[in-house]
């Protein structure tokens, strides 16, 4: 296992923009790694001050108006990329509150490139999964939350998650520390992880105060669980790790907050577990120091593994740099110096399959004992069998040791290690059998007590006397005393075996508890968030599929006649009026992905010629070689095997083919992303013509006052016009579809994905949870 010893925590500084920056109190030096912070003085403390006004810092790296994508290239990118070789990983954000934690872990979901550190990480891990393809690594997820020393499963409320009645507990195995019930949730892709991400982020606990109206009340733990096993060896080792992002909540002052009521509560948790955090990397710090206080609280139980253990940690220190919020400023800078005298010791995390184990272990014996034999051959010795005795030779063997045992035989014929111990084995068993016959026969004379009960009672009531009139004492090295114990002995232990009994009842009760009746185990309390209505500019139900097409403009009703037509004849009328562009871009989408599957077609048969072409040429260079090795090689003067010509051409032939077969191979995975691309135009093209002749067949033909019933699909209504449906027809996702491929970056779209199915469920669940009598029929 390799390992990187004395790896120091690493440590930077970024600072909340603001137009107001104290640059007077803070000044940051031209090696962008030292920060001096000073503080006003005091006059109100007289003449004599020995206040200390100025702290300068040294860390890693000072992060002043950063980008997201830059924060992430300098803090976390190398961190993803070892958790895929094996390493365990840990990156903290600490600050005051409203100084930019969660927007540096998460970012704002409301935006792709201001999304934060953990979305960025994820599509980093899936997009080095796929390029990593002799390794087959799965990726699994999961969401803590500490809140008010409880502990949370934030992905609990997912449909897949398996309902556990016992409340999480901390514990600590050979393999580090875990969370015992906290879920875990494999995640296919990127966007199936962001799903999780925004899933969890919409069940965080966040209240109002006056430094930041979305403040985190309680700290949180994602965790990227990554298992790489080889697909090309048969090893039965496979490295596991893990990477975490804790998103701590923010320390407050609560003179500053004014916090009050339930509020004013969850900042004392925060308080108290963030000094309990503070202590124990103190403790970590001094070499003097043996115990380290782990244990005070949830949260440095949860991170023991990160300070002070096998993890690769990185700690993000997040300041305001305003005049107001220096002592916080100060205070963060300090407990981030601290942090870095602390050292880890990252390794490799390696498992071992049992089931590959057994058969490699079964492999080497099989091939010992071929050298076994081949040694016994050359040793000119008769074949000796390793196998286990069979049943006619543990026959023969005891037959063997009662002979010997008898005197009648002189030796035993040893012929190899395991005879040996079968011999002795049975040796055993005849001095048991030996020892049990003896005793058989004195207690067909006497009564026999265990050694220690009524050896001395006996002696005492002149009990233990022999037929000849001879005392009986004890036994040397047997273990049982000889004589008769009278009847009062026996009655007097009674009670002391009923005591026995008893206890033993109550250790076995003790060993298997049951589930106390009555008592629930907590489960995460449930915090909605406010849905966002709305607004022009972003995504509503008017919107159209992609800037060539346009929403069907308002109109007067026209006379609807008495019969509607059938809607096959109307649909093929829709198609040439009103559907008209729509089936045009339809039509045109359609005759693309013909075109891209054809291309996809022949490029898949010249991919497999290559490969057939490649096989022959690689089988010709082989028997060529073999020849050459026959006939005898040469050799030049620098040592290397000459060739002939025709063995070079095949060479250099291969070489050309491979370099074609990866470039065909190339072009057919981008051509085949292209088709998937295109077939998912296509059937939202497919859908929204569907719905759009739904509407104008609907608003057309068929007698319905009911407003909704047209402008639930965006039909005539102005943009920015707030749709309030009962039960959409449309989810968000296939709103979302028909404007991302044409307006979004493609590496987006899993981002946005995630984002518009959690709201979607987020919706739903709302829906269901309001009373029956509010509902209307």
């Amino acid at each position: 296992m390799s390992a990187t010893r004395g790896k120091r925590v690493r440590c930077f500084v970024r600072t909340r923009p603001t137009p107001y920056f104290a640059k007077e109190l803070i000044k940051f030096h031209d090696d962008k790694k030292t920060v001096t912070a000073r503080i006003p003085k005091d006059d109100r403390r007289g003449v004599v001050n020995n206040q200390q006004l100025e702290w300068q810092f040294k860390m890693d790296g000072i992060l002043h108006n950063s980008s997201q994508d830059q924060v992430f290239d300098e803090v976390a990118s190398d961190m993803v990329t070892s958790t895929l070789d094996g390493y365990n990983g840990t990156l903290m954000c600490y600050g005051q509150t409203g100084a930019g934690k969660t927007f540096s872990i998460t970012g704002a979901t409301e935006g792709f490139y201001q999304r934060g550190i953990i979305p960025r990480a994820i599509a980093q891990t899936f997009r080095e999964v796929d390029e990593r393809v002799e390794q087959a690594i799965t990726v699994r997820i999961s969401y803590l939350e500490i809140y008010n020393e409880g502990m949370f499963d934030l992905l609990s409320t997912l449909p897949e998650t398996a309902s556990d009645a016992s409340p999480m507990a901390i514990v600590e195995d050979e393999n580090g520390v875990s969370v015992k019930g906290l879920s875990l949730h494999v995640a296919h892709n990127e966007e199936e992880a962001l799903n999780l991400l925004f899933e969890g982020e919409t069940n965080r606990a966040i209240a109002m105060h006056s430094l930041n109206k979305n403040s985190s009340r309680s700290h949180c733990i994602f965790t990227i669980h990554v298992e790489s096993r080889s697909r090309t060896q048969s090893k039965a080792a496979y490295t596991v790790s893990k990477l975490n992002f804790v998103d701590l909540a923010g320390s407050e002052r609560l003179k500053k907050t004014g916090s009050s009521g339930n509020v004013q509560r969850e900042a004392m948790y925060i308080n108290k577990s963030l000094t309990f955090l503070e202590q124990a990397i103190i403790a970590l710090a001094d070499k003097n120091r043996e115990h380290v206080p782990y244990r005070q609280s949830k949260l440095t139980h949860a991170l023991k593994d990160s300070i002070g253990g096998n993890c690769n940690t990185i700690l993000i220190a997040n300041i305001w740099g305003e005049a107001s919020q220096i002592e916080e400023t100060i205070s963060t800078l300090r407990f981030a110096s601290r942090m870095m005298c602390i050292s880890n010791e990252p390794s490799i995390n390696t498992r071992y399959d049992p089931v590959l184990m057994v058969k490699q272990l079964e492999h080497e014996i099989r091939h010992l004992k071929q050298e076994l034999a081949m040694h016994d051959t050359l040793s000119n010795r008769a074949k000796v069998s390793y196998d286990p005795l069979s049943e006619s030779q543990l026959v023969e063997l005891q037959r063997q040791v009662h002979l010997y045992l008898k005197d009648d035989l002189d030796e035993i014929e040893i012929v190899n290690i395991r005879q040996v111990k079968e011999v002795f084995a049975m040796f055993k068993g005849a001095v048991k059998n030996m020892e049990g016959a003896m005793e058989a026969k004195l207690r067909e004379k006497y009564t026999l007590l265990e050694k220690g009960e009524g050896v001395g009672v006996g002696l005492q009531e002149g009990v233990g006397v022999d037929g000849k009139g001879g005392q009986v004492g004890e036994l040397d090295g047997q273990g049982f005393g000889v004589g008769v114990a009278p009847p009062s002995s026996k009655m007097a232990n009674a009670p002391i075996i009923a005591a026995k009994k008893q206890k033993a009842k109550k250790s076995k009760d003790r060993a298997s508890p049951t589930q106390p009746k009555g008592v629930a185990s907590p489960t995460p309390s449930t915090r909605e968030t406010p849905q966002e209505e709305l607004t022009p500019g972003k995504l509503t139900t008017g919107e159209t599929l992609s800037a060539n097409v346009t929403p069907a403009t308002p109109h007067a009703p026209a006379p609807r006649p008495t019969t509607p037509p059938p809607r096959t004849e109307a649909f093929e009328e829709f198609k040439k009026e009103k559907g008209s562009e729509i089936y045009r871009i339809l039509s045109e989408n359609k005759e693309i992905l013909v075109n891209k599957k054809t291309l996809c077609k022949k490029l898949a048969q010249s991919v497999n010629e290559t490969k057939q072409e490649i096989d022959k040429t690689r089988l010709i260079i082989e028997r060529k070689r073999n020849e050459r090795l026959e006939q005898g090689e040469f050799v030049d003067e620098e040592g290397e095997t000459i060739i002939d010509e025709d063995e070079y051409e095949l060479l250099m032939k291969l070489k050309d083919l491979k370099a074609g077969y990866r470039r065909d191979y190339d072009e057919l995975r981008a051509v085949k992303q292209e088709v998937q691309y295109c077939q998912r135009l296509v059937e939202q093209c497919r859908q929204r013509l569907i719905q759009e002749f739904d509407a104008w067949y609907s608003e057309s033909f068929l007698a319905t006052d009911d407003p909704i019933a047209s402008t639930m699909e965006g039909i005539g209504i102005r943009a920015g016009t707030v749709i309030r449906s009962r039960a959409p027809l449309e989810d968000e996702q296939e709103k979302f579809e028909r404007l991302q491929q044409d307006l979004l970056d493609p590496d987006a779209a899993p981002f946005y994905n995630a984002k518009v199915r959690t709201e979607w469920r987020q919706t739903t669940n709302a829906a269901q949870r309001q009373p029956a009598s509010f509902r209307k029929p």
